[in-house]
């Protein structure tokens, strides 16, 4: 009896280990070889083209992305508006007028279903473009892993507890990003993406008004000139980087070692805690940088994938068919 309890372990134990290989396999690089090969080509075109007519998309879509995965996973609920049975993550605190390029997501996807009706997913197109989204702008490039299904709802709740808050602490950011299986290493990298695009004053007012202790007194004045404690500024834009704001380098990490990260949740990467070493070492090695945010990049678009018959391939990106 003993020896027949333990054969149907094993046996159970191997269906469920040969069912999760079956799940990641359905994610590959060559996925749409065969059944869309201009795929790709067309993704890429649609996001130069973009980031040619405003350099700021750039970080817009590969924080599109990030927005995305962090919620039910990959799966491009980000991406769908208000329905009666869906509530829109694009209400969310931390994506309402905020979040960006969500036409630049449409027009890639109106292309590619022009040249290949109902077969790549709005979730790889924003993998995809996020990926290219960084190379557009100097940034590495990685091999994006595809074969994402689009999900059939999206989930304003979990936007509002899921997301990184500019106001977070180190250990709430090492949670955070440890429920979703990256690493602090991880979590750094990724943050490095703040090389490129600009924040709202709304969201760095009190870090250059009310904080002495870990701000370079210089930058808070210069920030300080467009961003007041009146409302009126509240939507007024400043760069992430300083210095070189529409290049993907490694400046950003620089910025952080002088107390001139923009937003408290990026200075706090480098306040005496266990992330000054990586920022350090960042700062100091660019290669390395773009090579673990590429490496990042990747384990991101492996947050919990909706693939085989789960979800659906949407026609438009922001309804469920």
């Amino acid at each position: 009896m003993a020896s027949t309890r333990t054969s149907v372990c094993l046996f159970l134990s191997m269906l469920l280990f040969l069912a999760n290989m079956q799940c990641e396999a359905q994610l590959s690089s060559t996925f749409y070889d065969k059944t869309c090969p201009n795929a790709l080509s067309t993704i890429r075109s649609a996001i130069r083209t973009a980031v040619s007519r405003e350099r700021r998309m750039a970080a817009s879509l590969i924080r599109l992305h990030f927005h995305d995965c962090f919620v039910q996973g990959c799966d491009a609920s980000i991406l769908l508006d208000d329905a009666p049975s869906i509530s829109s993550e694009k209400k969310a605190i931390n994506n309402d007028n905020s979040i960006r390029g969500y036409e630049v997501i449409d027009d890639a996807k109106s292309q590619v279903e022009s040249i290949c009706p109902g077969i790549v997913s709005c979730a790889d197109i924003v993998a995809v473009a996020a990926r290219d989204a960084s190379v557009a702008v100097g940034g590495p490039t990685w091999s994006v892993k595809l074969g994402r299904r689009d999900s059939t709802t999206a989930s304003r709740s979990l936007a509002e507890s899921n997301l990184p808050s500019f106001r977070d602490s180190l250990d709430r950011l090492t949670s955070l990003f440890g429920s979703k299986g990256l690493s602090q290493r991880d979590t750094v990298a990724l943050s490095g993406s703040h090389t490129i695009g600009q924040a709202r004053c709304v969201t760095f007012r009190d870090r250059i008004h009310n904080n002495t202790s870990d701000i370079d007194a210089g930058f808070a004045s210069t920030r300080k000139r467009r961003c007041s404690l009146d409302d009126a500024s509240s939507d007024n834009l400043a760069p992430l980087d300083l210095v070189t704001p529409n290049s993907f380098d490694n400046n950003y990490f620089k910025n952080l070692i002088q107390k001139k990260g923009l937003l408290q949740s990026d200075q706090i990467l480098f306040s005496g805690e266990s992330t000054d070493s990586i920022v350090t070492e960042y700062s100091k090695s660019p290669s390395t940088f773009s090579s673990d945010f590429a490496a990042a990049m990747v384990k991101m678009g492996d947050i919990d994938p909706k693939t085989g018959s789960e979800g659906q391939i949407r026609k438009f990106c922001n309804v469920v068919n």
